[in-house]
């Protein structure tokens, strides 16, 4: 079959898309417990492994967009999770760092990702799991 008579759920960009969008809900439900967004928690996880990402950075490693994520960092910020400090190695440089309620909620965050994972990893087994992983990542 040529790709001109593929209906939507025939291509892999729409499949793509829609595992994400389930999968984005179905944590972002259960996050919103905490009153926390995805998208916060990413930001968490990544400022609790290290500190060091320039506000740019940041935007690329939790897929966000500046302006987004400026909006949103300035929400963690009002709610305590984060703070703006000056780099000490470069004062030009403005970085985020975890306030000690920003830490206690990575743990509990963590424990609603790592469940979600673990269905994931059972729905697919380890071995699809791995090849889905891999495949995923040649494409980033």
């Amino acid at each position: 079959m040529s790709d001109s008579h593929l209906s939507i759920e025939g291509y892999l960009s729409y499949t793509l898309a829609a595992a994400h969008r389930n999968v984005h809900q179905s944590l972002g439900m259960k996050l919103k417990e905490l009153g926390i967004q995805v998208e916060a928690w990413r930001i968490l996880e990544v400022l609790i492994a290290e500190d060091d990402h320039t506000m740019g950075e940041l935007a690329e490693v939790v897929l966000m967009n500046p302006p987004t994520l400026t909006k949103l960092v300035d929400r963690m910020v009002s709610d305590g999770l984060v703070h703006r400090q000056v780099s000490r190695a470069d004062h030009r440089r403005v970085q985020l760092a975890l306030t000690n309620l920003g830490r206690d909620q990575v743990e509990k965050l963590r424990k609603f990702a790592s469940a979600q994972n673990d269905e994931i990893l059972e729905k697919l087994g380890p071995a699809k799991a791995q090849i889905l992983t891999e495949a995923l990542r040649s494409l980033c």
